[in-house]
């Protein structure tokens, strides 16, 4: 069943309909107490009461602003009922005391809010004896140590719950928070997820979403700060802008992604908070096409609960902290839903924004930003301490998605975009210890110690619709690498690999590797399944090489581009070597593609029907004493590196 089939999601009715559809479901599924809701099976890493309060709390986020302005909800009486056996010591549904690091504490934030949006629901109708029970559970949250980041965000809107219902909140410690979250604000806009943490979705969904609805109910009592959350913020609004492609779909990168449409949670705090970051027409046009993109994906189960995952249902890409309750995170997206249907958010007429052209450098993320198009892609210098399919992948696009490891071999392994190391040929080991990394003026740089004797420094540069890679493999072992392209759907792909490049075409958009600099051998294998975000089977162009010890250099073009940017050929045409770049019909009814600068022919294969060129144009290399020169075809330079250079020839991030 899909929830919200049928549903244009244009006006505020439509929005209003789509909270009771996404929320509708879970009634099945809560417990005679109404605390408790366990719409799975699954497990994470707190105990099943605390993902069963998830199951209650996180819904709110949608519930709350939707009663805020005016919607109809019909299970209210079950989320009063809820709140007061979860919150009562002698009900058998009792939530239990929050504890240090509990995820009890994260569940309180939405509570808060309701509290605070949807008091009239949740807080008038009960008795004198369950509010104090409620606020003595909430008040608790003053009492336990949270982790030193965005967590500190839950016990402000916890206590902004309790001071909207007038039930004694801790000013002294939300002060304290508030002065400690602020010190993690960045140039830009940006915020950093703690005093080590990384800039990923956090930043948007949690550190500014949060600091926007703190702006909005306590702006009258503390409006200093409410203008410098609102106009860092607005800073934001341009940066973040470019984690998104035309279609609304973001980019698939950092931690709980399975919180998907929470992506744009923090477009619809900007209208709540009432922030014109952009014209109100073309903000709204932000938010709705992201939604939009995200009903079009199957993300629900056959009973229409939100399923963990990304662009369909997988659990291989899940933290430990992801319970089946966990994606309905993803209802911070309606915020808007509390401004009055006459707020001009909602008067304004949707108008389509320009994308934002050019490269741009992204200090604070460690990235460079690559639109091409309808896709875009981001270059990464990688986070030490990360998840390194999830942070540290060269390049993360919007079109390709990424994999995500499963296993250590060369088949789980997840070789999309990134480079793996190994010294015995069956455990591989990818991008991480990350000793020193960089963004300037366009390249990205960073050094990694796979081995307490091996280091490697690796270079990335823009080449629309390209990227370049550059790699210095230092080691006193002898090594195999394998590089990998972009990652594409493997049901009705096909692919041709020679010596030097490996290319794969498909409906979705076309994936090209090869290799300048350096003997590798060129392949496209078959990845594990479920592993990719976006497609459930994938197939990755690849280099693979051998290295002694010593020092090695690598130079790698990588080509990611929609369909047909590598390919144009139907397989019904046979093609030859024409002794040119391009590839004519053969005359005898041959499929055989030969590389012009005198490469063994490519084997095409695959299922499906276009022929992928392995010898389309794109950029070179070259090497003049301690100099790695990497142009393009018209002697653009597009990176040029000192081997003896400092920080690896560009400033450190």
């Amino acid at each position: 069943m899909h929830p919200l089939d049928g549903n244009p999601l244009e006006s505020r009715t439509d929005l209003q309909e789509a909270v009771r559809s996404l929320l509708a479901p879970l009634e099945r599924y809560a417990s005679p107490g109404g605390a408790r809701v366990r719409p799975g099976v699954s497990g994470a890493h707190f105990p099943a009461g605390e993902a069963e309060l998830e199951g209650f709390a996180r819904p709110l986020w949608g519930a709350a602003p939707l009663a805020a302005g005016g919607g109809a909800f019909d299970h209210w009486e079950r989320y009063r009922s809820g709140l007061a056996a979860g919150t009562d010591p002698a009900h058998e549904e009792y939530w239990g005391e929050v504890t240090d690091h509990s995820q009890t504490a994260v569940e309180m934030a939405p509570i808060g809010v309701a509290l605070a949006l949807a008091g009239d629901e949740l807080w008038e109708p009960l008795s004198v004896d369950t509010r104090a029970a409620i606020a003595d559970w909430l008040r608790g949250i003053n009492d336990v140590d949270v982790p030193d980041g965005n967590w500190r965000f839950f016990r402000v809107l916890a206590n902004e719950g309790l001071r909207a219902v007038e039930a004694d909140p801790d000013d002294e410690q939300v002060c304290r928070d508030l002065d400690r979250l602020e010190s993690f604000a960045l140039q830009d806009g940006w915020y950093r997820d703690g005093p080590e943490g990384a800039c990923d979705y956090y930043t948007a969904w949690e550190l500014h979403t949060d600091g926007l609805v703190y702006a909005t109910l306590a702006g009258d009592r503390d409006p200093e700060r409410a203008d410098r959350l609102r106009e860092r913020a607005r800073a934001f609004a341009g940066e973040f802008d470019r984690w998104f492609a035309a279609d609304g779909s973001a980019l698939p990168f950092g931690r709980s992604l399975t919180y998907r449409f929470a992506q744009g949670a923090f477009w619809g705090a900007l209208a709540f908070s009432g922030v014109e970051a952009f014209p109100w027409g073309e903000l709204k046009a932000r938010w709705l096409r992201h939604l939009r993109w995200w009903v079009e994906r199957p993300i629900f189960t056959a009973d229409g609960v939100l399923s963990l995952g990304y662009a369909y249902p997988t659990l291989k890409m899940t933290e430990p902290y992801n319970s089946p309750s966990s994606p309905y995170w993803a209802m911070k997206f309606f915020l808007p839903l509390a401004l009055d249907a006459d707020h001009p958010f909602w008067q304004a007429e949707e108008r389509v924004p320009d994308r934002p052209n050019g490269v741009a450098t992204q200090r604070p993320a460690g990235m460079v930003i690559q639109p091409d198009g309808d896709q875009v892609c981001a270059l990464c210098a990688g986070t030490d301490g990360a998840d390194p399919e999830k942070y540290n992948k060269f390049v993360y696009s919007t079109r390709f998605g990424t994999n995500v490891a499963d296993g250590n071999d060369r088949f789980g392994g997840a070789p999309d975009s990134t480079f793996l190391l190994s010294d015995d040929g069956e455990r591989f080991r990818r991008r991480r210890r990350i000793v020193e990394n960089g963004v300037s003026d366009g390249v990205v740089h960073s050094r990694w110690e796979p081995w307490d004797d091996v280091a490697v420094d690796s270079w990335l540069a823009p080449a629309l619709p390209w990227h370049v890679r550059l790699h210095r493999i230092e080691t006193d072992r002898e090594l195999i690498s394998v590089e990998g392209g972009f990652p594409v759907p493997a049901d009705g792909h096909t692919d041709a690999a020679g010596e030097g490049t490996a290319v794969a075409a498909t409906g979705v958009g076309d994936s090209l590797l090869r290799a300048l600099e350096g003997a590798r051998e060129a392949a496209v294998e078959l990845q594990s399944p479920n592993t990719n975000l976006l497609f459930p089977r994938t197939v990755v162009p690849t280099l693979s090489g051998e290295h002694p010890p010593g020092t090695t250099w690598l130079a790698t073009a990588v080509l990611g581009g929609p369909a047909g940017t590598a390919s144009g050929h139907s397989r019904a045409d046979p093609i030859e070597d024409t002794g040119t770049d391009r590839c004519a019909p053969a005359s005898d009814g041959t499929a055989a593609l030969s590389h012009a600068w005198g490469y063994p022919p490519a084997t095409v294969s695959g299922g499906g029907d276009v022929v992928p060129d392995p010898d389309v144009a794109g950029p070179v290399y070259d090497r003049s004493g301690t100099e790695h020169v990497l142009t393009w075809t018209d002697g653009e330079t597009l990176l040029r590196i000192d081997a003896n250079a400092p920080a690896g020839g560009i400033d450190s991030q």
